[in-house]
């Protein structure tokens, strides 16, 4: 039976190469990230392991993918979990407390029609793949890039639907980075715009894609509006979780893809850890030395998904996808400049 056994373990493909390869295109994501002309333009180091991993991906990986092909699947399902966990330590119950009731309601608002929309024009309007539409949601309406592939395994798309996904939270979250200050500068200097440094601040974090893209367009129009902006897209980030099951809940009501009936739900565990480490982080018991150590443990495992995703994604697959997911991007990014405006213009008067 031993014997057995340890052919069967040697016989396995080894998940070590892989598991390098990725960590190496995710180490040099990070360096690159510490570059201040890209720190100034958003431009963080998941953007850059998914760019770099699809390079790679389509020039040089399939003459030695076989040997390293178990490895990258490890970054792309376990890493990825185990990085969505441990994102929780960026967040405390505390920072719900400091954007109040009005903030909490402004997320789930923006949050629930943006990925409402996104499901309705993807699928019915313009007749995307019902995944693609619904990771295009995902990460418009939550937490960008990491959004987007910790809802692939509830959504289970395909590594050509979350690049897709990824790449058009890239392209509208840089853009809106940049119009977002210029928008409020002219709002205020023509005077409809009826919001404070911190208001502004609170509609930049409920609006705009990746956390990055946040921190840098609050620092373009003050510190207040910057720290506000960062509490609101973290409590954004906050509702990941739910949402996560409750998708999971709406898919297995629904049919794959409009065909086959699902009868199961797809219970997103991690999701769970999450939360649980939502909560052990608001306890505060951990040293913030080490808080610090893990929050960037926890970007070189994001990293690490991300390469694996470029990795395994094929250009000739996006090419194929058309510019229908850069158009439905587009419409929820003119979604979430104009009706988040008038959602946090709403709840204002209402709070």
């Amino acid at each position: 039976m031993n014997t057995v056994t340890h052919r069967q373990a040697s016989a396995r493909p080894p998940r070590l190469p892989g598991l390098l390869l990725t960590a190496a295109i995710a180490a040099l994501a990070l360096w690159l990230g510490t570059v201040p002309w890209l720190q100034a333009h958003g431009i963080g180091a998941l953007t850059l392991a998914i760019v770099i991993g699809i390079v790679v991906g389509n020039t040089v990986y399939p003459t030695f993918a076989p040997r390293v092909a178990t490895g990258v699947g490890v970054s792309k399902a376990t890493v990825l979990r185990a990085g969505i966990v441990l994102y929780g330590l960026r967040l405390t119950v505390q920072d719900i407390g400091q954007v109040g009731a009005a903030g909490v309601l402004i997320d789930a608002l923006v949050l629930c029609s943006t990925f409402a929309l996104a499901w309705w024009l993807g699928t019915r309007v313009l007749g995307l793949e019902r995944n693609t539409a619904l990771l295009i949601g995902a990460g418009s309406s939550i937490c960008g890039a990491a959004a987007v592939m910790a809802a692939e395994p509830v959504v289970k798309g395909r590594a050509e639907q979350v690049a897709i996904a990824v790449a058009t939270v890239v392209v509208f979250g840089t853009l809106a980075m940049f119009l977002y200050p210029l928008l409020y500068g002219w709002g205020v200097h023509a005077g409809w715009m009826p919001l404070d440094d911190t208001g502004y601040g609170v509609f930049t974090g409920s609006t705009v894609h990746e956390v990055a893209q946040v921190v840098a367009a609050g620092r373009a129009i003050s510190q207040p509006a910057a720290d506000a902006a960062v509490i609101a897209k973290m409590v954004r980030v906050m509702m990941l979780a739910p949402f996560l099951v409750g998708l999971s809940a709406l898919l297995a009501r629904g049919g794959n893809d409009g065909n086959r009936q699902r009868s199961t739900i797809t219970v997103p565990w991690f999701a769970f850890g999450f939360i649980a480490m939502v909560g052990f982080n608001s306890l505060q018991l951990l040293p913030a030395g080490l808080v610090a150590t893990l929050v960037e443990l926890d970007t070189a495992l994001l990293a690490m998904a991300m390469a694996a995703l470029g990795l395994t994604t094929h250009a000739s697959a996006l090419r194929q996808a058309g510019p229908r997911p850069m158009l439905l991007a587009a419409l929820l990014a003119a979604w979430l400049v104009g009706g988040g405006l008038l959602v946090n213009l709403a709840v204002r008067a209402l709070c």
